[in-house]
């Protein structure tokens, strides 16, 4: 090897160390300081927001975009226009923003905007701001983003707003002009159009000036109790509010991605102790008698439900968390949330965990919910079915039966999309739902059984103590399994994920072993069609004849039951798919368990020898655990 080939080796070698360098995720990161003066009888507010933005790309930044979500509710605006032309719209919204009055429209309007005290240009398209930056900040660099603004809260239509179908005064919740996410995808500026959102991790400090008579609750931790009181004050002491006067509220959250607040002067405002650590959840609710009890209920069920999910999916890394009277059923916010507040006991309770486990999979890992809702949703629907089980010692059966019916409604329902599609752009509400929250559930449901659950479970604990605060995207998650278990899984998230190809395994035919018996004439439509032998033959063994009629491929537990003597016992032939690349671990549920041949996904038949009698086989069932997602299960069972 000359010389000069050893120096453009090596050069090609920095070179693409370098880009690799530069392909390494990165996060940026926000400060954010505002002052908000609140005039509640207009529902209107002004603001002064300082934003420290620190770019820690590998990039020089030239301009900036915000998100502006209360321009959404105005007519014919974006949102409006989709809601009303979808073919299922949510009847939260419906076209009622297209009725909105003057006094009920929401907007904000930017009156002054500054980078480390120069002016800066900005164009404002909707519920995007771009800002053009008169000094670009360098890889690296970081800068102060200064604006003042006046906004007007809209007549609460979906999530945020004023006067709540239950009669919650204030739901602050994307309320605020704030900063789009920018990372290695590039910047994330989608307008607001129905759902799902993207922020930059950062820090809160938050002032909030409004009418002394309002209880106030949200993001962050209160830094100023003794005067505000209202039930945030220390135990004994005695707080004085002036009436007809304004108070302001100090708030700082520290690490999370967005802001949220609630007021109404009407709320109960109730504590609890979560263990010695200091953490304290906030309860606060109308202080309505149909309601009282169920909230007071459902208090001790909620630190119950922290002990659990804390040792089972990661640590709670807050102070305080507070479930809120609001909104327009329930939606997540870091370190709170905002839920619909008339409800019986059960229905309280599941709401409120359904939120809570938001907080692990998406207020702390934070993936992008708007291209990945099904990691948001579906992550949650699952964990929070486990807690369910937990409080109500409910540990039989499928504890995730409700997200397989709702699949299996939806594949058959012929409108499924791929749970690639962005959040925005499903066809209907329907396919977005079912895909996102029953899909999304099932998708961990089925990796339970394809790893094991022992294994699950150490994975999923281990996905959080590896990717919190860092935006994980699906092969960050699939890969945890992979490690976590020894097995090759790409090829289920890319059938899962990508298409929506279906699973469908058919127990075709039992018979008595014997040379040439795939022909045999209970087999021909069988015919034509490529066959795996699994297991040797013998002659007074049992053939059973395996088919896999959907497109997607899994591994196969088909459970044996037959009697011996006086004993029912039980088998399980696992068949791992080949491209698994090894087997799950033996969970012991089934009796003893035999592992069989590789079925290749080319070839759609199976033939499984057993080395049982036919004559003693009472049952054979693929999946009894009803982890997979077999969309006929009709044909699943043999012996019955």
């Amino acid at each position: 090897m000359t010389k000069t080939t050893i120096n453009f080796l090596v050069a090609f070698l920095l070179m693409n160390t370098a880009i690799f360098a530069q392909q390494e995720r990165w996060q940026q990161r926000v400060e954010y300081d505002m002052d908000i003066d609140v005039d509640a009888e207009k529902h209107q507010f002004t603001g002064k927001q300082s934003v420290v933005y620190h770019n820690n790309s590998n990039e020089t930044i030239d301009k900036v975009f915000y998100h502006l979500y209360f321009n959404a509710f105005q007519p014919n605006s974006m949102m409006d226009v989709r809601s009303r032309t979808i073919q299922d719209p949510d009847q939260r919204v419906a076209d009622r923003i297209s009725k909105l009055k003057n006094d009920e429209k929401g907007y904000h309007k930017i009156l002054k905007m500054q980078q480390d005290g120069k002016e800066a240009a900005f164009l404002v398209e909707e519920t995007i701001m771009e800002v053009t930056l008169p000094t670009p900040i360098p890889a690296g660099g970081k800068t102060t983003l200064y604006m003042e603004f006046e906004s007007q809260v809209p007549l609460q239509v979906r999530r945020s707003g004023w006067m709540s179908a239950e009669g919650v005064e204030f739901s602050m919740s994307q309320w605020y002009p704030k900063v789009a996410e920018y990372d290695y995808q590039g910047w994330h500026s989608n307008p607001y159009v129905g759902r799902e959102f993207h922020g930059v991790w950062g820090d809160f400090d938050v002032k909030i000036n409004i009418d002394s008579e309002y209880t106030l609750g949200g993001t962050g931790i209160v830094q100023n109790p003794t005067e505000v009181g209202h039930g945030y004050e220390p135990v004994g002491t005695k707080v004085e509010l002036p009436k007809g006067e304004k108070i302001k509220w100090h708030f700082k959250a520290e690490n999370v991605h967005d802001f949220m607040w609630a007021a109404d002067p009407d709320y109960i405002h109730d504590t609890q102790e979560v263990g010695n650590d200091g953490l304290v959840l906030h309860f606060l609710y109308q202080d309505d008698e149909n309601i009282k009890d169920v909230w007071k209920k459902s208090q001790k069920k909620m630190v119950q439900a922290f002990g659990f999910v804390q040792a089972r999916y990661g640590k709670y890394p807050y102070k305080q968390y507070s479930f809120i009277q609001g909104g327009d059923g329930g939606m997540e916010y870091p370190m709170g949330t905002l839920i619909t507040g008339k409800r019986n006991f059960g229905s309280l309770v599941g709401v409120m965990v359904h939120e809570l486990m938001h907080t692990w999979y998406q207020m702390m890992l934070a993936t992008n919910e708007s291209l990945y809702p099904w990691m948001d949703e579906g992550f949650t629907s699952y964990t929070s079915s486990v807690v369910m089980g937990f409080l109500f010692n409910n540990q039989g059966g499928n504890l995730h039966d409700g997200s397989y019916r709702g699949y299996n409604y939806l594949a058959k329902s012929g409108v499924e999309e791929p749970l690639t599609t962005h959040a925005d752009y499903f066809n209907t509400n329907f396919a977005y739902g079912q895909a996102s929250y029953s899909k999304g559930a099932v998708f961990l449901g089925q990796l339970n059984y394809i790893v094991g659950e022992g294994t699950f479970d150490n994975a999923m604990l281990k996905y959080y103590d590896t990717w919190a605060f860092k935006h994980p995207n699906p092969n960050d998650f699939i890969r945890i399994m992979e490690k976590e278990s020894g097995l090759e899984l790409d090829w289920y998230k890319e059938q899962w994920v990508n298409t929506t190809n279906t699973i469908d395994y058919n127990i075709v035919d039992v018979v008595k072993s014997k040379k040439g018996s795939k022909d045999t004439t209970a087999t021909k439509a069988l015919e034509g069609k490529y066959f795996l032998e699994g297991g040797d033959f013998e002659k007074k063994g049992t053939t059973v004849f395996l088919e896999r009629k959907g497109r997607m491929h899994m591994p196969l537990e088909v459970v044996v039951t037959y009697k011996d003597g006086k004993n029912t016992k039980t088998k399980n032939y696992y068949i791992p798919t080949v491209v698994m690349r090894g087997e799950k671990k033996d969970e012991m549920v089934y009796g003893q368990r035999v592992v069989m041949p590789d079925w290749a996904w080319t070839h759609p038949v199976y033939q499984l020898n057993l080395p049982i009698d036919v004559k003693k086989i009472e049952k054979i069932e693929i999946d009894p655990s009803l982890r997979m997602a077999d969309i006929d299960r009709e044909n699943n069972v043999w012996g019955e």
